[in-house]
C-alpha cells in the first residue's frame, strides 16, 4: 500500500494504533494495582506481536491512569519507549465541583497537560499532541505559543487535531510555524458520514449528514493523517449480539461474518481492512484492552489490499442501509 501521510512526516509507524483508552482501571481515583499492570502488559504484547508499534493515549483516559500505567511498563522494560510512536491529547477538562466540564486551549492548560502526561508516561517526549475537542474560545496565536514552547523544549515532535472541521484546522494552521499532521475523527462501518457527506452532494439526503464539508479531501491535499476512532463499532459487525438491531445493522454483521468465512480471516481484519481501502490513507485505532480482540485485527492490513472495490461497497451500501443515489 502507498506510504500514509504519518510516514511521510517522518514517523515509522505501524498503520494499526493501539487506543489506550481501556487501560490503568476505572474512570475514579482508585490507585493502579497489580491487575491493571498485568493487563496494560498483555495489551501491548498483543499489539507488538502484531506489528503495532502506536499508542493513542490521552490525558483524561481513566483520568490519567492509562498513560501512567504505561509508563510503569516503560520504567520496568529500558528502550521498549523508544520502538514506539507515542502520542496523547489535551484540552478537555472535567466538571470541577461548581465549574462545568469545559474545554481548554490556553497556553498554560496546554503546556501543564504535556508536561504532566510526561510524568505519568515517564518519558522526556511524546511524538504527538492533539488537541482533543474544538474549543469555541481557542486563540491561535495563543496556542503557537504553547506549541512553539513544547518543540523548542524537545518535549513534542508534532501536533495534530481531533474532531475538527477544515475550516477549523486552517484557522489554527494559520498561526503555526509547523504543519499539523493528524485530525482523529469517528469513522467507521457504523458511523458513516464521513462517505455520504461526499456522495450526497446536490441531494436532499445531503441535509441530514453530519459531516464538514470537504474535510475528507482537505486532510488528504494537506497531508494530514486521518485516524478514525470507534472503527470496530462497539463489535457491531464483530461478534456482538445484533437481534435487537436494525436490519441493515444485521445484514452488515452476516456479510461481514461471510466474507472472514471466505477470506479466511477474522471479522475485525475485514471491518478494518474496509475503513484501510479508502485512499486516505486511514490509521485504525482499536480501542481495546481484550487480547484476543487485538490479535483478531492482525490480518486487517492484508485484508486492505486484497478487498476488491466491488466488496469495499458491497459493504459501504449495506451499511448504510439504503441504496447510493
Amino acid at each position: 500500500m502507498s506510504v500514509i501521510p504519518l510516514q511521510q512526516h517522518g514517523f515509522n509507524t505501524s498503520r494499526l494504533i493501539l487506543g489506550c483508552m481501556s487501560f490503568g482501571g476505572g474512570w475514579n481515583s482508585d490507585p493502579i494495582t497489580e491487575d491493571d499492570l498485568q493487563k496494560a502488559e498483555k495489551g501491548l504484547d498483543a499489539a507488538l506481536s502484531i506489528g503495532i508499534t502506536m499508542l493513542d493515549h490521552a490525558n483524561i483516559y481513566t483520568r490519567g491512569k492509562a498513560e501512567a500505567v504505561f509508563g510503569k511498563i516503560f520504567k520496568e522494560k529500558p528502550g521498549l519507549r523508544e520502538q514506539l510512536v507515542v502520542q496523547s491529547k489535551c484540552g478537555i477538562r472535567f466538571q470541577e465541583g461548581d465549574i462545568p466540564g469545559r474545554y481548554d486551549f490556553s497556553k498554560e492548560h496546554i503546556v501543564r497537560s504535556v508536561e504532566d502526561s510526561l510524568q505519568r508516561l515517564q518519558t522526556d517526549y511524546l511524538d504527538i499532541v492533539l488537541l482533543h475537542r474544538p474549543d469555541p474560545l481557542m486563540e491561535p496565536d495563543e496556542v503557537a505559543e504553547a506549541f512553539g514552547k513544547l518543540k523548542a523544549e524537545g518535549k513534542v515532535r508534532a501536533f495534530g487535531v481531533s474532531n475538527m472541521s477544515a475550516s477549523q484546522i486552517r484557522f489554527l494552521q494559520q498561526s503555526l510555524s509547523e504543519k499539523l499532521v493528524v485530525n482523529q475523527l469517528e469513522m467507521s462501518l457504523s458511523h458513516l458520514h464521513w462517505l455520504d457527506q461526499g456522495v450526497h452532494v446536490n441531494q436532499n439526503a445531503g441535509t441530514t449528514v453530519s459531516f464538514a464539508e470537504g474535510l475528507m479531501e482537505y486532510c488528504q491535499m494537506e497531508r494530514i493523517q486521518l485516524q478514525a476512532w470507534g472503527p470496530l463499532s462497539q463489535g457491531r459487525f464483530t461478534g456482538r449480539a445484533v437481534e435487537q438491531e436494525p436490519e441493515h445493522v444485521q445484514r452488515t454483521a452476516a456479510l461481514v461474518e461471510q466474507m472472514a468465512r471466505e477470506k479466511e480471516t477474522t471479522p475485525e481484519s475485514i471491518v478494518l481492512g474496509w475503513l484501510m481501502r479508502h485512499p486516505a490513507g486511514i490509521q485504525p485505532i482499536i480501542g481495546t484492552a481484550n487480547v484476543n480482540r487485538i490479535l483478531a485485527c492482525q490480518d486487517a492490513e492484508q485484508q486492505a489490499k486484497n478487498m476488491t472495490r466491488e466488496e469495499w461497497y458491497a459493504l459501504y451500501v449495506c451499511a448504510r442501509g439504503h441504496h447510493l443515489p
